[in-house]
């Protein structure tokens, strides 16, 4: 009797457990009861349940669970086609929630994530084809970028038929395609070869000119320097003619000696000098004359 009264209460739990269910705050949830779903009322409109503990009919209905937080549909990167006809590849990505769950439900074959993102990336795309070729490749990549995304933004504010409402649309990048990528480049490294060209000519001409004042410069300043020397040297030369006026008038003598000394000096400065002159030349005047020179 006893274990009859266990399993009683097994499967009264069994059932109980079976019966309740639990939608959490970051859920709503769609009662299905034989492949269908229950509706509120006599309408066509699927209840949605909140948040909190709900009773169903067990093993006959089942719940599904939808996330009402916000989610980020980040896919890959397309190409779209500006006013210029011009290619871009651009890479976006949308912020969206459920705004009506029963909608959703019904637009996205059961509340499939995947179907819904499909849906939602088709539709930003042609937002952004619309927005995007109306405008110029500057206009996008320079200035108008945040219109382009706020512009898409209310575009698809307006279109509810999936029941998701659009928080944000942002543009992460934007790039041109492949060959064109490359054929820019290449333009620009010429165009930069060109500058630089440019700029080293100027340098060379700017350089030249410097080296020519400073040459100039050092030219004066030497020829300056040479005057200068020109000058000590004559002033010394007379200052010296001086003194040896001076000398020769106080002391005639002793002028004519020192410079018949000086005469030797340079005569016989190598040591293999000789000369063949007469004893009586007065070049040995002072050779032959033993007597001090009288001084004064």
């Amino acid at each position: 009797m006893k274990n009859y009264i266990l399993i009683g209460l097994a499967a009264v739990g069994m059932l109980a457990s079976s019966s309740l269910f639990v939608i959490d705050e970051s859920q709503r949830g769609i009662v299905v009861q034989f492949g269908k779903v229950i509706r509120e009322g006599d309408s066509d409109i699927p209840k949605v349940y909140e948040p909190g503990l709900h009773w169903k009919w067990p093993f006959i209905d089942d719940v599904r669970k939808l996330d009402s937080r916000i989610q980020t549909l980040d896919g890959q990167a397309d190409r779209f086609v500006t006013s210029e006809k011009k290619d871009l590849i651009i890479d976006s990505y949308v912020k969206w929630r459920i705004e009506d769950f029963s909608k959703f439900y019904l637009a996205t074959g059961g509340g499939s994530r995947v179907q819904a993102e499909s849906l939602l990336k088709r539709k930003i795309n042609n937002g952004l084809r619309s927005e995007i070729g109306a405008r110029t490749i500057t206009d996008i990549v320079s200035g108008q970028r945040t219109e382009v995304m706020e512009d898409a933004l209310r575009q698809m504010a307006r279109s509810s038929e999936l029941g998701i409402r659009v928080v944000d649309v942002r543009i992460k990048q934007i790039n041109l395609p492949l060959e064109v990528s490359n054929s820019i480049y290449q333009r620009m490294r010429a165009e930069r070869n060109a500058v630089a060209r440019e700029h080293r000519s100027q340098g060379r001409e700017k350089a030249e000119i410097i080296r020519a004042n400073i040459d100039r410069r050092v030219s004066v300043m030497i020829a300056e320097a040479e005057r200068k020397a020109r000058e000590a040297r004559g002033q010394g030369d007379a200052e010296a003619a001086k003194i040896y006026a001076e000398t020769y008038r106080k002391n005639p003598e002793l002028f004519s000696f020192l410079r018949s000394l000086d005469a030797y000096k340079n005569s016989f400065k190598s040591g293999k000098d000789f000369m063949v002159l007469s004893t009586e030349n007065d070049f040995f005047k002072y050779l032959k004359n033993a007597q001090p020179v009288a001084t004064k």
